[in-house]
């Protein structure tokens, strides 16, 4: 059975950024079972941003995977360079795969970070939540070109 690897994300990438993360998408096809679920994002519009956010883990949390390793993408996670992610993502891979786990533009509710079983940070940067996917495609790709021994970039 293929390595299985998962994005949930809230909201749906914007026309500009949907070709590189489908480029990155068909990169990664060939090497797992590659999937991206996406859930709606809600707009503030005169809502606070709590109630924004915990909607949004509602759907989260109604998508939330059964099985393997669940990380959230948090300012506050854990970074690796690329082989440091590599190592991690083959550890989570055999404990039945990862879902990687983004929020909207104002992150995760609470309570999703704290039903995650690991927290990610790609950059000490704030990325926008749209484009941290495409970041994370990458990664993903990266380190599975790392772990095969393969080139890539230096």
């Amino acid at each position: 059975m293929a390595a299985r690897i998962d994005i949930l994300a809230v909201g749906t990438l914007s026309r500009d950024l949907r070709p590189a993360f489908e480029h990155y998408a068909r990169l990664l096809t060939p090497l797992c079972d590659f999937r991206v679920r996406e859930v709606r994002e809600y707009t503030l519009h005169g809502r606070a941003v709590a109630d924004v956010l915990r909607d949004e883990g509602r759907r989260l949390s109604a998508a939330w995977p059964g099985r393997g390793v669940v990380v959230a993408l948090a300012v506050e996670g854990v970074q690796w360079d690329s082989p440091g992610l590599a190592s991690a993502l083959q550890g989570w891979l055999g404990r039945g795969g990862a879902t990687f786990v983004v929020g909207g533009s104002l992150g995760l509710a609470p309570e999703v970070l704290a039903r995650a079983d690991e927290h990610l940070s790609l950059s000490r940067l704030t990325l926008p939540h749209q484009l941290s996917r495409v970041v994370l495609a990458e990664q993903l790709f990266r380190a599975f070109k790392i772990l095969r021994r393969e080139p890539y970039h230096h």
